[in-house]
């Protein structure tokens, strides 16, 4: 049984992410880093267990990523997988299908910054197979 890995980065983990977990293989925790809503910038620390990922899924606002731990994956819908590591960032524009999350074999962490939160909302879509991670990850 996997643990949480509270080490993964300087940021803090947070709490098991069960509002979303329907919408994740595997376990993943938050940890909101924005408290003030004048400010109009939400951003999080996600991290996520090993082979954990979130479904595919959009934001009709986009949304900004920086890879903060570990290694881990993002994906945009008919493009190639790319590889996440510490200090990545990956800017994800309005309405493209993607899916992030950890590494067969890592933790991962990423900052999840929101674009344009007035108007900014996720569509969630259908789960990432087990074939599409695992050609993404070069795992065949």
């Amino acid at each position: 049984m996997q643990t949480k890995n509270s080490n993964i980065s300087n940021f803090p983990i947070g709490e098991e992410n069960t509002l979303y977990q329907q919408y994740f293989s595997g376990k993943s925790w938050l940890a909101p880093l924005t408290k003030n809503k004048d400010l109009n910038v939400p951003m999080n620390n996600v991290t996520f267990e090993p082979g954990c990922r979130n479904n595919w899924h959009s934001h009709t606002g986009g949304q900004i990523l920086i890879a903060v731990g570990g290694v881990g994956y993002y994906q945009e819908r008919g493009k190639e997988a790319q590889r996440l590591e510490l200090g990545d960032v990956v800017e994800i524009a309005p309405n493209i299908e993607h899916w992030h999350g950890a590494a067969p074999d890592s933790w991962f962490s990423h900052i999840a910054i929101e674009c344009n939160p007035q108007t900014n909302n996720n569509k969630w879509l259908d789960p990432v197979s087990d074939e599409e991670y695992a050609e993404a990850v070069g795992k065949k």
